[in-house]
């Protein structure tokens, strides 16, 4: 039996398609949301990804992070590593 058309298990966004960017945190927003200064100096909007939340990392304002961005929506991130200062 044949899956329906556009209902196929490798659909999604492949992580080689994500465009990975270092920034560093010029502010911490409410609701674990952050406004990052890339190194190009474009200000953009950015989350802390799951497993930072479940591991509870704190992000400040001054940090030093990578995040990664979708190539249709170049105001939004994902924080996935904070680096170490």
């Amino acid at each position: 039996m044949q899956p329906a058309a556009g209902c196929q298990k490798g659909n999604r966004l492949a992580k080689e398609e994500l465009i990975e960017f270092g920034g560093v945190v010029s502010e911490a927003l409410p609701d674990n949301r952050y406004r990052v200064t890339l190194e190009n100096g474009v200000e953009i909007w950015a989350y802390a990804s799951g497993k930072m939340q479940k591991h509870r990392i704190r992000i400040l304002a001054g940090d030093r992070v990578t995040l990664e961005m979708s190539p249709y929506d170049l105001t939004k991130g994902r924080i996935n590593f904070r680096h170490k200062s």
